[in-house]
């Protein structure tokens, strides 16, 4: 198959002058410093973004502030609700548009872009729209005495934090900025985004159609530039109330050092990490197999969430990763925008060059490269799906996060080992253990220090489910119903009359 056609309009999207979004306008931005983003097939510039400076940063943060005080306070509940709904609406009206982008700004193929990042994320605001109207405190009976025939009652209100500050990585760029922009608009909080400098172009869009959807001037806004110079600069901004941010976890734990010297400026970081899949022996090799690359290869293994390290039984592991490697070398390797292609360029080149290295790595281990393990020829950042067996737990790939298409094995003899490796990391963001055994799947499941734990799949996520990390992966959760505490102070109330 070849290449589909781009849109006209998405190409128009492409010649247009790109900066920022802020009060409900696209804003060119007032200095003359560009970037350009890349095609990371092609390795060509697709399109030029204004960088960003303090004078973007202080007029986006202020028309927030404004917004959160004025237009969007005035928003009742479940008219915030209808608000999200229509941007779903919006988002499917307008989804091969944003599925194009996506694609060529993240090398993700594009059904992925289309059914995963685009979808999803539709799916999102539906169930972010349902919470608006329900975000309630409760009614206390207190328990003070009366003296002269007084009376007491007390009550608690869930309020809205302020002005919320989102930095977003380059995997997702729509669907991770949905979760965060609706979780705050939810609560009555307003937005500024800031998105990866890789992936600047599909916000900028979602942004005209959220104010197509009715959101207020203000109420979402979107900067556009570096993170390690926009950063610091939305965080300590006298406006930001809380920062959300999603990313690996040295910029995560720079993001929540800055937030606390700031006034303990609140934070949700989701942060990555080395996320294990387990397979029990009562597994066939088969499904091992398939549940390898459910869990380890989608979107060339650049999912936060995604297993890099595989315990495997003694028993089985020869086989498992002799099919394995037949399951990959057959892989379609090649443009996002052809339809039948499996595996698409990693998402940038300095991280195409950190995949790299870390191959070198691996050898310098002595680590037994199974398949895969280099760069394909021509343009682009195109990486060969690779499986790695590993001599030790403590082996560079056992314990540094890949976010590639790679996957590193390691055989084990008993499952109390197995269950001592997994816990063996400073990560724990997610895991998945595989077995047909319900009563064994049970006894392990506390026993898993994770934030998220899949049993017999990995990667799915439902909007229903609280998603994040423990220890090093990060603090705060993501949608279920768990975000309302993360976007909002809880206010108690005593009155006696």
């Amino acid at each position: 198959m070849t290449d589909i056609t781009l849109l006209p309009q998405v190409t128009a999207f492409l010649d247009r002058q790109q900066g920022h979004y802020i009060h409900g306008q696209s804003v060119a931005g007032a200095g003359v410093e560009r970037f350009a983003v890349v095609n990371p097939a092609t390795g060509l510039a697709i399109a030029q973004v204004n960088e960003g400076s303090q004078a973007e940063v202080d007029a986006a943060m202020q028309a927030a502030f404004d917004a959160f005080h004025g237009s969007w306070a005035q928003v009742s509940p479940l008219e915030r609700g209808n608000c999200l709904t229509r941007l779903a609406d919006l988002l499917q009206t307008h989804r091969e548009e944003l599925a194009q982008l996506e694609s060529l700004c993240s090398g993700k193929t594009i059904q992925l872009s289309r059914g995963l990042e685009i979808d999803m994320a539709s799916q999102f605001l539906r169930y972010f729209a349902g919470w608006s109207s329900k975000i309630s405190g409760e009614t206390l009976n207190v328990s003070l005495p009366s003296f002269q025939g007084e009376q007491y009652s007390a009550f608690t209100r869930c309020e809205p934090l302020g002005v919320v500050v989102g930095i977003i990585p380059w995997n997702f760029s729509i669907m991770i900025a949905i979760w965060k922009l609706a979780a705050a608009l939810t609560c009555g909080c307003t937005v500024v985004l800031k998105p990866s400098e890789y992936t600047p172009l599909t916000m900028l869009r979602v942004a005209e159609l959220a104010t197509q959807a009715g959101i207020p001037a203000g109420a979402l806004n979107v900067i556009n530039g570096s993170g390690a110079r926009l950063g610091p600069m939305l965080i300590a901004h006298p406006r930001c109330a809380k920062v959300t941010f999603t990313g690996s976890v040295p910029t995560g734990i720079a993001v929540g050092k800055a937030a606390m010297e700031q006034g303990i400026v609140r934070t949700t970081l989701e942060l990555g990490g080395k996320n294990a899949a387990a397979f029990l022996a009562d597994v066939s090799v088969d499904k091992m197999v398939d549940g390898i690359i459910e869990a380890g290869y989608l979107n060339q293994g650049q999912i936060c969430a995604a297993a890099e390290r595989f315990y495997l039984p003694a028993s089985h592991i020869d086989e498992v990763l002799a099919k394995l490697t037949q399951r990959l070398t057959a892989m379609k390797v090649g443009s996002p925008l052809d339809e039948s292609t499996e595996v698409g360029p990693l998402a940038n080149e300095a991280h195409y060059r950190k995949v790299l290295a870390l191959f070198d790595k691996a050898r310098a281990d002595g680590s037994q490269i199974v398949c895969g393990g280099q760069a394909l020829a021509g343009p682009g950042f195109f990486v060969a799906p690779t499986a790695i067996r590993a001599n030790g737990p403590h082996d560079a790939l056992m314990r540094e996060e890949t976010f590639g298409p790679v996957g590193t094995f390691l055989a084990y003899e008993d499952e109390e080992q197995m269950l001592a490796m997994i816990n063996d990391s400073p990560y724990g963001l997610a895991a998945s253990l595989w077995t047909n055994d319900l009563s064994k799947a049970m006894r392990m499941i506390p026993r898993i220090e994770v934030g998220t734990l899949w049993i017999n799949m990995h990667t799915f996520l439902d909007p229903a489910l609280p998603f994040g990390g423990v220890k090093s992966s990060g603090m705060g959760r993501e949608f279920g119903s768990a975000f309302i505490e993360h976007y909002t102070e809880l206010k108690s109330v005593m009155m006696r009359y």
